[in-house]
């Protein structure tokens, strides 16, 4: 058979994982041909997947769902397509438990549209459809011959059941209209770009953190792995010599079990695997081997190129040298991840920060959306309305608190998946969880610490000011009261507020410090958010919390340093203003709140109580402020915020010394 040469070919999820290396590939290999990708930037999709190839003249990136016949229609028609690369999918199985609907969307649907779009418009020469091996089901444990392309298929998952259910289309397309199409069978790819709710990536990032394994069921599942520069091969050789009606499996007899694959992970990172691996229940189904017979792929002349070793090794280095790519991917790290299916989907342009507490991804619950004024006693919500809170910020130290203090009060409560800047998210976060409150308590605050805003601004806005006005408004018109999580860092002693005088700077002052951009950010969403009356903004100080080993802890801070300035300073006590913050959304209160305790403490205070009750032999030095600006390049924010208000709704808050003492120090006492 003639090698078929394309003109004009149409990638479909070009922006996900296997997609992206195959596109760059053809981008690279074939300037004569033009590529035009399209992919709606789901979840698992980046666009920066595609940096290799997005300047060169023969690629083009379309934004949109296959789901939409009209698009795909007019991309055929307009770019005089001329062959269908179609790898858009859902594909992650754990997901398809608990939202198959999207999976039968996007797989079932998504794939019918196009196979209608080919048939109307009459001019597709080759319709390369990409499916799984777990289409065939599970096998024996004791073959020795694996599946091949005329097995029968027996799925025993949502997902695969979709993708079999896809594979019945397109045959069918192909019978009864003539599309010329053909079909591939992969095992499981590995490799960079890869996001990390698969396996591989997973254990990666998670070595990388230092934090176990965690293994479904006993790890004696069997799995084959590619390595994805040698599947983008084997698409290649599919494209131009690949038969028209025919199936193909990409696959390798180099099997693996999960605790295998482990195991080499944690070799690859120095660590012992019998410490750092952690089994957890299995899948509702967990299927204990795929396996495949790959010669017809070979009889075209593909080769699996790249061992286990070299692949693993390429893969851990890649993930190593981009630790961010995904930004913040917690929540696909968990044992057993719900990932969000985004209909508005995420473009990930950005350079990813440990700090950017915006990009949560997993969910847990919360509390209420009328507005009543803070002086209003009927603002309480009634006992019998059932609070449901939704929190953005789980990987900070702020929204990992409140979690925790949800569950200990029996709060129903989610954490936000969508990054705050990308509104259709947000929509979808509150459309999915029906919050009756949502806490903000995502933001850069610089690593390691605000200095690092000083060299990332567009960052810093993006999340600061950019989402925060984002959610504000997205909450506004859901009618839900947003908890705002801001900073007291915007205010410096001055004359009308001199440092020792008692005077403390009050809601209604206007920020006067300058000194870092981080401070500019916050004061400016401030002065923004005073337009939106569904918003209750607290202003945290140099927060401290019992929990001594955190390294976001002022008190932790500050034992820490070789020398500390010795000044005066409004704090807030976590520990006991955390819960308070829960009360004012039952509350509804509204408007800006110095969130602090009352009184001031200063540096040389504080350590002088870490003396007394945890380390009698704990040294310090004091240095000036002049010394200090020597070592930090953004200068910081000393004052005293008045806390009249805030004690006067909750006339029980203790000043900020008795209140270290109560929540701080005495839990940790030693002496």
């Amino acid at each position: 058979m003639a090698n078929y040469t394309p003109k004009n070919i149409l990638i479909t999820g070009a922006a996900g994982f296997i997609a992206s290396h195959v596109a760059n590939r053809l981008v690279r290999s074939y300037p004569e041909y033009k590529i035009v990708v399209l992919d709606k930037l789901d979840y698992c999709s980046n666009l920066k997947n595609l940096n290799p190839s997005r300047t060169a003249p023969n690629f083009k990136f379309v934004k949109g769902d296959i789901g939409s016949a009209d698009l795909v229609n007019y991309l055929l028609i307009t770019e005089s397509i001329d062959t269908i690369m179609h790898f858009a999918a859902q594909t992650h199985v754990d997901n398809s438990f608990g939202n198959s609907f999207e999976f039968t969307k996007n797989n079932i649907y998504g794939t019918h549209v196009l196979l209608e779009a080919c048939k109307v418009t009459g001019q597709i020469r080759r319709f390369i459809h990409v499916s799984t091996d777990e289409v065939y089901g599970e096998t024996d444990e004791d073959a020795v011959v694996g599946n091949h392309e005329a097995s029968q298929l027996l799925p025993t998952n949502p997902y695969s059941a979709t993708k079999a259910g896809a594979e019945m289309l397109v045959m069918a397309y192909g019978r009864s209209y003539g599309l010329p199409v053909i079909t591939t069978r992969g095992n499981n790819v590995y490799g960079p770009n890869q996001f990390p709710e698969k396996l591989i990536p997973k254990f990666i990032l998670l070595a990388m953190r230092g934090m176990q394994l965690p293994i479904h069921g006993d790890g004696a599942n069997v799995r084959s792995y590619l390595y994805c520069e040698d599947v983008a091969e084997a698409f290649e050789v599919v494209l131009h010599k690949g038969e028209v009606g025919h199936v193909y499996n990409i696959g390798t007899k180099k099997e693996r079990r999960v605790t295998d694959v482990a195991r080499d992970i944690c070799k690859l990172f120095s660590v012992d695997p019998e410490t750092n691996i952690n089994y957890v229940e299995n899948r509702p189904f967990n299927d204990q081997r795929y396996f495949l017979d790959d010669q017809k792929l070979k009889n075209l002349g593909w080769a699996e190129r790249t061992t286990w070793e070299e692949g693993l090794k390429k893969t851990m280095d890649w993930y190593t040298s981009n630790p961010d790519w995904w930004g913040d991917v917690s929540g696909a790290l968990l044992p057993h991840p719900r990932m969000l299916m985004m209909p508005g989907g995420i473009e990930r342009h950005f350079d990813g920060s440990e700090n950017r507490d915006a990009e949560s991804t997993r969910f847990v619950d919360k509390s209420a959306p009328s507005q009543v004024s803070s002086s209003d006693p009927k603002s309480t919500v009634p006992q019998k309305l059932a609070l449901k809170f939704l929190i953005y910020g789980r990987t900070g130290w702020i929204g990992g608190l409140l979690g925790k203090l949800c569950e200990k009060q029996g709060i129903p409560y989610e954490y936000g998946r969508g990054r705050l800047e990308y509104r259709s998210q947000l929509v979808s976060d509150l459309q999915i969880v029906k919050p009756t409150h949502v806490f903000n308590a995502a933001g850069v605050t610089g690593r390691p610490n605000v200095d690092w805003c000083e060299s990332h601004k567009t960052e810093t806005i993006r999340t600061n000011v950019t989402g925060t006005l984002t959610l504000a408004d997205v909450c506004r018109e859901q009618g839900l009261l947003m908890i705002n999580f801001a900073t007291g860092c915007i205010f410096e002693y001055d004359a009308a507020h001199p440092e020792g005088s008692g005077i403390g700077f009050k809601e209604e002052d206007t920020p006067n410090f300058h000194g870092s951009f981080y401070s500019k950010t916050k004061a400016m969403v401030e002065e923004l958010l005073k337009e939106f009356d569904n918003v209750c903004t607290l202003r945290v100080r140099m927060p401290i919390s019992s929990d001594l080993s955190n390294p976001r802890n002022f008190i932790t801070k500050i034992s820490r340093y070789n020398k500390v300035v010795n000044i005066p300073n409004s704090m807030t006590v976590l520990d006991e203003l955390l819960p308070i913050s829960i009360e004012m959304a039952k509350r509804n209160l509204k408007g800006i709140w110095n969130f602090t305790n009352p009184g001031v403490v200063s540096h040389n205070e504080i350590l002088e109580m870490y003396k007394q009750y945890i380390d009698p032999s704990f040294k310090y030095s004091n240095f000036t402020l002049e010394e200090q600006a020597k070592v930090i390049v953004a200068a910081r924010s000393n004052n005293e915020m008045d806390g009249a208000k805030l004690k006067a709704e909750f006339p029980e808050l203790l000043s900020i010394k008795e209140s270290l003492i109560k929540y701080v120090f005495e839990p940790n006492k030693k002496v």
